[in-house]
C-alpha cells in the first residue's frame, strides 16, 4: 500500500468514526439531561442542542403557555460550562442564570402565554468550547 493509499484509508475512517464519537456524546447528554425532567413534568417534543466556541450565543424561541409550570433545563459535560437567559421578544430580561449560580435548572410558573427568546452562552472562564443542551419540561398546575 502507497503513502497515498494510506493516507486516504486514514481520511475515510476518520470521517466514519468521527460522527459516531460525537453522536455519542448527544446521546449521553440526552440521558443526562432526562434525569431532571421526571414526572409530572411532560418534556416537550424536541430538545434544542448547540456547540458554541469564544463568544458565540446560542438562540432558542419558545411560546409558553398560561397556567402551565415549566422546568428549562441547560444541560453540558461540564457544571458551570455554560449559562442561559431567558427574554420576552422585547428583549426585556426575565431570568439570567448567572445571577443563581450558573444553574442549570429553572422552575416557574406562567401567567399568560408569551413568546420567549433563550440564550445559551459559553462560561470562558471555563473553557473555550463546548456542547449543549436545552429541554423545556411542563405541567399543568392544576395537577
Amino acid at each position: 500500500m502507497n503513502k497515498k493509499h494510506l493516507i486516504f484509508f486514514v481520511f475515510i475512517l476518520s470521517m466514519l468514526l468521527i460522527p459516531t464519537g460525537i453522536n455519542s456524546q448527544k446521546e449521553d447528554l440526552v440521558k443526562e439531561c432526562m434525569t431532571d425532567i421526571r414526572p409530572p413534568f411532560i418534556v416537550g417534543d424536541r430538545s434544542m442542542k448547540a456547540f458554541l466556541t469564544g463568544d458565540e450565543v446560542a438562540e432558542f424561541r419558545t411560546t409558553l403557555f398560561d397556567g402551565n409550570t415549566y422546568r428549562i433545563i441547560l444541560c453540558t459535560f461540564e457544571e458551570k460550562l455554560m449559562e442561559f437567559s431567558i427574554y420576552d421578544t422585547n428583549r426585556n430580561l426575565l431570568f439570567n442564570s448567572s445571577e443563581f449560580g450558573h444553574t442549570g435548572m429553572w422552575d416557574f410558573q406562567m401567567e399568560g402565554s408569551m413568546e420567549c427568546i433563550i440564550e445559551a452562552r459559553l462560561n470562558n472562564e471555563i473553557a473555550q468550547s463546548g456542547m449543549a443542551m436545552l429541554l423545556i419540561g411542563f405541567k399543568h398546575s392544576r395537577e
